[in-house]
Order: structure tokens, then sequence, then C-alpha cells
């Protein structure tokens, strides 16, 4: 090997380092997302408590999260986004650690309080290291792989989770979820996962300062998250009450054509990073994709399918909404002033802990008042709102 090739393979082997120690730690973070979810038909046993109980722990969480998430960005930039990504790895697994050694009702939400911190750490650090490290002309793949890792961690968590606990114990569970962030925490610290300096964008300045980040595209792009959270995780939690309720789809293939729908989803993601890269108009690129997701999922809504037709469907639809997401995180990289990914990914990251919060409650009410083919009208509603926002966004930025 020449000392003229030397250094581009040193860089891609350190990009593809860095983007393997990230990826995980995103895996780690939608893995710890959905313990409490995936373990709440045995939390009442395990702990005393009800389901209301239960779900008064989750809030807290996202709360907490929606609380940090913004100003963990501002840290981020000010002390460095490898350092905190650590940290947060490390919080989150000692919460979910002393679930397992303290077994009490008052201790999980104390123990949620401080995951749902640990979680607001790792949009803008992660993002913050990929922006800084990748090159550009493969920042849309890396974005993608690094949001597969992330849906792969809330695909394996409750199939992992609930083997484990059925196997040994609530506690167990519990443990491996801390076990599993602490070894990847452990890989950061001791592997070649530092960006390259020669990659880095020119710092924003002052580190930490509010210049420049609480713009009308910055905005525009949190109003987008929430869009996105309501109208996606209105379908992946939802849906199969609203099948069952609404449709006469019997449990088992509601049940197939969500999870379907999650599968595709991620590699819809894969699809998207290679797309993003092909193209500036990543505005374009969001609302096309999502304006097609709309188009099916109103069909889903309007028409009994048969089986097979609702479950191709879906996929399609799945599919079709992980293709944006590469697209979603440049427009937020572009929006963001040089240097400062992690504090303007930490701001527009509130967008999804909103609807998070808001979507539950609006689309359990629909439910609840019998009306189960809203939750799929609604979201609709809410991707066409998003389809708009995103040719907004688009406008604005070749204008500017």
């Amino acid at each position: 090997m020449t000392a003229s090739t030397e250094g581009p393979v040193r860089t891609r082997r350190g990009e593809t380092s860095l983007l393997v120690h990230v990826s995980m730690a995103h895996l780690v973070s939608h893995f710890h997302i959905m313990t409490l979810p995936a373990l709440i038909p045995l939390l009442p046993g395990y702990l005393g408590v009800s389901f209301v109980e239960v779900g008064v722990a989750l809030a807290v969480f996202n709360l907490v999260s929606l609380v940090v998430q913004t100003p963990i960005g501002f840290l981020t930039d000010r002390f460095g986004a490898r350092r905190m990504l650590v940290g947060g790895l490390m919080l989150g697994s000692a919460s979910f650690l002393s679930v397992a050694l303290f077994d009490s009702y008052p201790w999980l939400l104390v123990a949620m309080a401080a995951a749902g911190f640990a979680n607001g750490v790792y949009h803008p650090a992660d993002y913050a290291l990929l922006s800084s490290g990748i090159d550009e002309d493969r920042m849309g793949r890396a974005f993608s792989i690094h949001t597969f890792a992330g849906f792969l961690g809330t695909a394996i968590a409750p199939a992992v989770l609930l083997g484990i606990a059925s196997l040994t114990s609530v506690k167990m569970a519990f443990a491996t979820a801390g076990l599993l962030g602490l070894a990847v925490a452990a890989l950061l610290l001791t592997g070649s996962s530092r960006p390259s300096a020669a990659k880095s964008r020119v710092p924003a300045s002052p580190a930490g300062g509010r210049s420049g980040l609480f713009t009308p595209a910055v905005m525009t792009l949190t109003a987008l998250f929430m869009l996105l959270n309501l109208s996606t995780a209105g379908i992946q939690n939802f849906s199969v009450a609203a099948f069952v309720a609404g449709y006469g789809v019997d449990l088992a293939l509601a049940n197939l054509a969500l999870t379907v729908f999650l599968f595709s989803s991620a590699f819809g993601v894969l699809a998207g990073g290679t797309l993003a890269d092909r193209t500036s108009r990543h505005g374009h690129l969001t609302a096309g994709a999502f304006l097609a997701t709309a188009l099916l999922v109103s069909i889903i809504a309007l028409v009994r399918l048969p089986p097979v037709a609702l479950v191709l469907l879906m996929a399609a639809a799945g599919f079709l909404s992980g293709v944006i997401t590469p697209s979603r995180d440049m427009l937020v990289r572009a929006a963001a002033p040089p240097g400062a990914e992690g504090r303007v990914f930490g701001i527009v990251s509130t967008g999804f802990n909103i609807g998070g919060a808001v979507g539950p409650l609006l689309f359990a009410g629909l439910l609840d008042h019998g009306y189960p083919q809203g939750v799929f009208g609604t979201a609709v509603v809410f991707m066409l709102l998003t389809v708009a926002l995103a040719l907004y966004q688009e406008r604005g930025r070749t204008t500017r």
C-alpha cells in the first residue's frame, strides 16, 4: 500500500469504527426505551402495582427526556459528544441495574427519571459525533445505519427481555438491560471511535451559545419531528387494537401486519440512506415518500382489505415511512450552525418527546370513544401536515 492510499484507508477505517460504536449506543438507547414496556405484563406481579402505576413510571421517563433534551444538546457541544454519550450509557445502565437490586415502586420512579435523563443524551451526542466524523458524501448512509440500529434495538428488546424473564426472573431481565449498556460504554471508552479532526466542521462560536439556534428552520424541524412521531407512533402503538376493534381483523393477523410494518421500516431506513446521499433535495424526498405513505394508510383506513393485501400495504407503508428518516436527519444537519449539531439535534428531538406525550392520549381517546378507524385517519392527517412542513423547509433552505 502506497503512502497516497494509506490516508484514505485509515480514514475509512476510522469512520467505520465510529459508526459501529455510535450505532451500538443507539441500539442500546432503543433497547432501554423498550425495557419497561416489554416487561409491563410481568410488572404488577413483580412490584405489586397496577398497570396505571406502571404507566406513571413511563410518563416520568418521557417527561424527564422532554425537559432535558435541549439543555443536554448545549452540554454536548460544550463538553464533547463522546464524553456525554459514555455518561448517558452508564447512567441509563445504572438505572436499570438499580431496579434489579431494589424492587420497590418508589425506586422504580426514581430509576425511570434517571433513565429518562440518560435518554436525553443519545440524539444530541450521536448526531454530533456522526456529523463531525463522517465524510459528507457518506453522511446519509451513516445516518441510515445509525437509525437502523435503533430500530433493531426496539425490535429485539421484547423477545430478549421476556425470554430472560421467563427463564430466570424479572430482576435478571432488568439486569441484562443494564449490563448491555455498560458493555457498549466500555467499548466506547476503549475503542477507537473519535471523529477525525480533518473532517470536523468549523466550530460554532461560542460553544454553548444560543445565537442562530432557535431559528425558524429549527423550530419548523421541531414541529416536523413532533408530527412524525404522532403519525408513525400512532400506527406502531395503536394499529393492532384498531384493526381488531374496527376492522374485524383477528389478533394474530393484526400483530403480523404491525410486525411487517416495523421490519419494513427498518429496511426502508437503509434504502433511504442511499437516496439521501444521491440528492440535496432532502425536503422533497421526505415529502414524496411520506405523501405516498399517507395514500397507502388512507386505503387501509377506508377499505376492509383481505389479509394478504393488508399485510402488503402495511409493508409498503412501513418501508416508505422508513425511507424518509435519513433525509429528515440531513435537513436537521443542514439547519445546524457548524459545530452546533448537538444543540440543534437536542432542540428538534424535543418534538419527538412532545409527540410521545400527546399521541397516546389522542389515539387511546379515539379507541375509548369507539372510533378505531380514526387511528389511521388521524395518522394520515399528521402525515399530510408533515409533507407540507417538509416542503416548506426545503423551500426555505434553497432560498437562503
